[in-house]
């Protein structure tokens, strides 16, 4: 498919602060992208940049093929949704819903027929006459998810919408925006911080760290084969170990660890031999056993604290060299803190990132 909207070397300075620097991204037409990082590293300011409140320092911005650095907001037929809802209070829910389309002019016929199809979209028909504070913070959101869809935008862009709901309200919200964006072909931009958020509702994730995406990809990529140290460390937990590529055979490397340990590990990205590299294990991925086994990834490590943490227990392990994380099902056998066991991972489930 072709590019819907397309950030072309942009870059943003407040004064001497660079906080976006060249940076390059594509979407695709009906397509739902994350822009996933810590507060200060660029996401935000690049969304409203899309937006329109705010504008680049250098660089284009192309949606369905034409620029728009110098379009108005309010002409650039994008729906906002922010963390904060911007409901107005002394407006029904059906009157905030209808405002964006009595700007724009609509008749109210057509007005009454399209608020009543948004309130459906986002389950609040029972609703419409309530005001904003006679509503719970996950209703008021799904009133301003209808307010940014009611005039049918080519864009919706999110900031941080579900910030303020509490876990189990945020987790219903991103399956009914992901849902909406699958039954309506909506082009999503959504800003998080949560990582667990963009692996769940993303097409694909950017991640970004100090004004530019360190890595870009479908949950699954970003996930499973971090491009980088701050990639692997920032989504989800992951053991880091220093090495040293010893040989490379095909798609196989052996590595060495400091202690003299040898790890075999998939190579993924052309190392050779005597390359300083990182690999990457996600905890998920360790399994820990108190014989050694016929594995060929072993590290002899010892159980330093044990956590249940109800989906899986938690278990923190210490060898010569360095700290370890391994999470087990649910139901695994808890080893006391003290006890040797032997960590073991396949090959297949050590990522090699380049530093």
């Amino acid at each position: 498919m072709a590019e819907f909207i397309r950030f072309d070397r942009i870059t943003k300075f407040y004064g001497p602060l660079c906080v976006v620097k060249d940076l390059d991204l594509g979407i695709e037409k009906g397509e739902f992208v994350s822009l996933l990082g810590p507060s200060g590293s660029g996401k935000t300011t690049l969304l409203m940049m899309l937006a329109g409140f705010e504008q680049p320092t250098s660089g284009s911005i192309v949606v369905d093929g034409r620029a728009i650095n110098a379009v108005p907001t309010h002409k650039r037929d994008m729906g906002v949704v922010f963390q904060s809802y911007a409901l107005f209070p002394h407006m029904s829910v059906g009157d905030n819903i209808a405002f964006p389309l009595q700007m724009r002019g609509v008749g109210k016929a057509e007005i009454g027929e399209r608020v009543s199809r948004a309130l459906d979209m986002v389950q609040m028909s029972a609703l419409a006459d309530r005001r904003p504070i006679q509503l719970s913070g996950g209703q008021q959101q799904r009133v301003a998810l209808a307010r940014a869809l009611v005039f049918e935008p080519r864009v919706v862009l999110m900031d941080e919408p579900l910030g303020a709901l509490d876990k189990q309200l945020r987790e219903q919200m991103q399956l009914d925006i992901r849902d909406l964006h699958r039954r309506l072909g909506l082009t999503i931009v959504f800003v998080t911080h949560d990582q667990s958020e963009a692996l769940t509702m993303s097409d694909r994730v950017a991640v970004f760290n100090k004004g530019n995406i360190e890595q870009i990809g479908t949950p699954r990529e970003v996930y499973d084969a971090p491009a980088t140290r701050f990639v692997a460390e920032f989504i989800g937990e992951t053991n880091l170990f220093e090495a040293v590529v010893e040989s490379v055979n095909g798609e196989e490397a052996v590595v060495r660890l400091p202690s003299g340990a040898q790890v075999i590990s998939v190579v993924s990205g052309g190392v050779v031999p005597g390359q300083k590299v990182l690999l990457s294990i996600r905890p998920e991925r360790v399994e820990l056993a108190e014989t050694r086994g016929e594995a060929r990834n072993v590290l002899e490590t010892e159980v330093t604290d044990s956590v249940y943490q109800g989906d899986h227990l938690r278990v923190q392990l210490h060898n010569s060299i360095h700290p370890l994380i391994a999470k087990l099902g649910r139901r695994s056998r808890e080893f006391p803190p003290g006890t040797k066991v032997f960590a073991t991972f396949s090959a297949d489930d050590c990522r090699v990132i380049v530093p």
